[in-house]
């Protein structure tokens, strides 16, 4: 965690499924993040920090990241308003858990709405549109407009903001970190 003099809250980041919490995206989210004062923790899940390269079950990812929050409520967020975010399988975890944790918005990076087609079967791949549907806070999804895991349509509190690139955003990190900056200054003058 970086210190942010004043901070006015906290920006928790996770990250996807088969990197860590260096990924080019979140840190330009961190940076907007950081320009609008507020604090941010990366966290990395148990199964990247043991050294596996497969991802946990999701109950156990967001158990994780729950048990996380928890412990960062206790010590240096005690009373500071919460974003959850993260990129790909971190920004499901955060639709999972804003409820749960409290949090006052949620960002997501790359949301893999349509899981890949596995080559044994014919079937669509089910959509994954419920965990966003079912977030109850603002929420801002940046996606590339190349991304294979599909573009998420705007909701009821959602902003979609599509981005040049595919699913790992490297291709406008500036539009990545600007889109971040932008909407948590909006979302943070909602806590004055």
């Amino acid at each position: 965690m970086v210190g942010v003099p004043g901070a006015r809250g906290a920006l928790i980041l996770g990250h996807g499924a088969g990197g860590g919490v260096g990924a080019s995206d979140l840190q330009a989210a961190a940076e907007g993040a950081r320009s609008k004062q507020l604090e941010v923790v990366l966290v990395e899940q148990p199964y990247r920090v043991a050294g596996r390269r497969a991802p946990a079950p999701a109950a156990q990812l967001d158990e994780a990241w729950l048990t996380a929050v928890a412990w960062l409520r206790e010590r240096e967020l005690a009373e500071a308003p919460l974003v959850f975010g993260g990129r790909s399988m971190g920004a499901r975890v955060a639709c999972r858990t804003a409820a749960a944790g409290g949090a006052r918005g949620v960002i997501c990076l790359a949301f893999p709405l349509l899981p890949p087609r596995r080559a044994s079967t014919r079937k669509p791949a089910a959509s994954r549109l419920a965990e966003l549907d079912a977030v109850d806070v603002p929420t801002l999804v940046i996606q590339g407009m190349r991304d294979p895991f599909g573009m998420p349509p705007p909701g009821r509190s959602r902003e979609v903001i599509p981005v040049d690139g595919d699913h790992s955003l490297r291709s406008d990190l500036t539009a990545v970190r600007e889109a971040v900056a932008r909407w948590l200054g909006g979302l943070a003058e909602d806590w004055r």
